[in-house]
């Protein structure tokens, strides 16, 4: 089933969407909001699956579903844990700052804290105070859980994903070389994110999804050309089973805890870092590895990072080319 929250109050109301994306159906006598259906999943869940087999059937009330009316499924959540897991990337980023990376993180999952008291919906501007930051987007895959225990197994953290959507985690470049300096790890330099209008239960991907891969090209475009096609299920160092062990290692993760991919990135078939869409590669999920590699060939970066006006889509199709998640669609705006 798909799921999704349109713009009410601070968490939003739980609406059940249809598979084409066409229709939804209110659920508040389930759950009023996301959070509460996965507070009570074991009973909340088969009672909206119910609802959304009767919605494609035409056998309840519906209303339209409009993407722009949607604030991102959980529009806060008790926890956001974005991992680092297509190590690619890491290694592409960490060359621009000209750090060294470590053997180990091809063997133990880079992971960060992120602010989750105020995500943005996925037609929200991104405000931008100063174009100097270096505005980028990140374009990756997330999962929710519910109520997952310490010291989980990657092979038992699997049957703990209950919905899957899209993320763009904005970044600002400029300002995490010296604050990562400081070796306290992100804050300033991780504003708020932004998620798909709809986050869906793992058997609406049918095969694309393993029980903790999404195989599926995650597509992004800016000021609408096409800059990334890389294929999510390719090159996923840690897969989500490993993510949610790393984060629960040492606590418990309470129900609707988003746990992220980190962006997604692919190499060229060579094992080259990789090629831009118009040279024939699959392109990128962030601004950040493009500008290496441009370093790498030029001794310079060309491409800029986002500024006021620009915009960003984030979307990912089935194989008949609909749309899954809906589409995180922003423009950054001057804060």
């Amino acid at each position: 089933m798909k799921l999704a929250s349109l713009k009410h109050g601070r968490d939003g109301r739980l609406v059940v969407v249809s598979n084409d994306l066409a229709w939804c159906a209110d659920a508040y006598s389930i759950a009023p909001t996301l959070q509460a259906a996965l507070d009570d999943w074991v009973h909340a869940a088969p009672k909206l699956a119910s609802l959304a087999e009767a919605l494609q059937h035409d056998s309840v009330p519906k209303e339209r579903f409009r993407e722009r009316e949607c604030a991102s499924p959980l529009p806060r959540a008790y926890q956001w844990a974005d991992g680092s897991a297509y190590v690619n990337h890491v290694e592409l980023v960490r060359m621009a700052r000209k750090a060294e990376m470590p053997a180990s993180f091809w063997t133990d999952p880079l992971m960060y804290q992120g602010g989750s008291d105020s995500f943005l919906g996925p037609r929200d501007e991104i405000p931008l105070a100063d174009e100097a930051w270096g505005c980028d987007c990140e374009a990756e895959i997330a999962v929710i859980v519910d109520d997952t225990p310490m010291g989980v197994s990657a092979v038992d953290a699997r049957a703990h994903i209950k919905l899957v959507m899209l993320v763009n985690d904005v970044s600002l470049r400029n300002l995490i070389p010296a604050e990562l300096a400081k070796g306290f790890g992100f804050f300033q330099s991780k504003p708020s994110s932004a998620f798909s209008p709809v986050a869906v239960t793992p058997d609406v991907l049918g095969e694309a999804w393993d029980g903790a891969k999404l195989g599926l090209p995650l597509l992004t475009r800016i000021n609408g050309a096409e800059f990334g096609k890389p294929n999510a299920g390719q090159e996923m160092t840690f897969d989500f089973g490993q993510l949610i062990a790393h984060a629960a290692k040492s606590r418990p993760l309470c129900a609707g805890t988003i746990i992220g991919s980190g962006t997604v990135s692919n190499r060229d078939p060579d094992g080259s870092p990789g090629r831009p869409v118009a040279a024939g590669g699959v392109g990128y999920s962030c601004i950040a590895e493009i500008r290496t590699i441009e370093t790498i060939k030029d001794g310079a970066p060309s491409t800029p990072f986002l500024k006021h006006g620009d915009s960003v889509e984030i979307e990912m199709l089935d194989a008949t080319g609909h749309s899954i998640f809906g589409a995180i669609s922003q423009k950054v705006a001057p804060a």
